[in-house]
């Protein structure tokens, strides 16, 4: 993988990390075009470059996430279900990491309700206004719901989302908590990668693994700010629409045998 790959890679991952799009079925999408979705490193980076990510969420939400304890005892209940059902399945996790068949139907599906979950919040009221006023059992069934995104191309974002809002949260309360969520999540995840992918790096891939961070911070800064702008204004509906135009896209591809490929 080159610089400049590695770059348009953190891109993506910042870009779409906090939307409901699945910044991972992006990024294996992104690599698949670019002809290096099966490099290993690829795949490790692809978890890895999270981390600047998750610094976005502390920065923007520092009052609000680090430095409020009432929040706490909700998002360690919310992220035990991902690290139980991470673990016993990261196997099979790494070994869909390529498949782009995967995150093309996940897309599709995915897609589709968000466009009928966006039609169900205009008729829902949530029923706790915030998070601290969610019952730790809901938190703990939230965080059921996050585990969907260990498919490649669910979405983290749209799955603790869904999860939210079927709990009893508004769509802004849902989305925060997504954001909160986040950090425990993918802070572990790019751990645990680093652990073991450690050993093999080479000189060359630490520093791209450093500067894809720094890339993925500064972008994903950006787009959560366009996120909650977005959501309050449009909802999730349109989020859903370019997810089944995007899946249909790649199914199409991947039915017609593409080779597409660039950089």
């Amino acid at each position: 993988m080159t610089y400049a790959q590695a770059f348009w890679l953190a891109v993506v991952e910042g870009l779409t990390e906090y939307l409901p799009v699945s910044s991972t079925g992006h990024i294996i999408l992104t690599s698949w075009l670019m002809g290096i979705n099966q490099d290993p490193f690829v795949k490790d980076y692809t978890v890895m470059v999270q981390f600047g990510a998750i610094l976005a969420v502390v920065i923007l939400f520092f009052k609000r996430f680090v430095m409020n304890r009432s929040l706490y005892p909700h998002v360690l209940i919310g992220v035990l279900p991902a690290i139980v059902i991470g673990l016993a399945v990261k196997d099979h996790i790494d070994a869909l990491l390529g498949n782009v068949m995967v995150v093309g139907v996940a897309l599709l599906l995915g897609g589709v309700v968000l466009v009928l979950t966006d039609k169900w919040v205009l008729q829902a009221k949530g029923r706790f206004a915030r998070i601290e006023d969610l019952p730790l059992p809901n938190a703990l069934k939230i965080g059921i719901f996050q585990c969907m995104a260990f498919i490649p191309g669910v979405s983290r974002s749209a799955a603790s989302i869904w999860g939210g809002l079927h709990q009893g949260l508004s769509l802004k309360t849902a989305t925060e908590f997504s954001f909160f969520l986040a950090v425990p999540t993918l802070t572990g995840a790019s751990l645990l990668k680093l652990r073991k992918a450690w050993p093999t790096l080479t000189d060359e891939q630490v520093r791209i693994l450093i500067g894809g961070n720094v890339v993925s911070l500064i972008v994903g800064i950006l787009a959560i700010r366009f996120f909650v702008h977005i959501l309050g204004r449009y909802g999730l509906k349109y989020f859903g629409i370019y997810r089944i135009v995007l899946g249909l896209v790649v199914l199409s591809a991947l039915a017609m045998g593409s080779e597409i490929s660039f950089l």
